[in-house]
């Protein structure tokens, strides 16, 4: 729905960034991104490095519980940007992290 604002904002283009839901809790993204071998963990996006977080104890730590809930980040709430790795090798690293999430 904001794609009129990032062509007015971004005319260049926009970076590739995806949210996504891990099974489980907290623990288990943890988990899934520890696994990570190419994405690091980083709080920051416009990277040319693909970068991950989990939103609810990172960049909005300081939320309650019903804060994060009404903002849409719940916890099992992961944020990927993709970087300019092969796309092969991204694939295949959030494969294996999540066989061992």
């Amino acid at each position: 729905k904001y794609y009129a604002l990032a062509k007015k904002y971004l005319p260049n283009g926009t970076g590739g960034m995806m949210s996504f839901g891990i099974k489980g809790d907290a623990k288990a993204c943890a988990r899934f991104m520890e696994h990570l071998r190419i994405a690091t963990q980083e709080t920051h996006v416009a990277d040319v490095r693909s970068c991950v977080l989990h939103p609810a104890s990172t960049t909005h730590r300081q939320m309650t519980d019903e804060q994060l809930l009404a903002a849409g980040v719940t916890p099992d709430l992961i944020r990927l940007s993709v970087g300019i790795e092969d796309v092969d090798d991204i694939i295949a690293d959030i494969d294996s992290a999540l066989g061992k999430a």
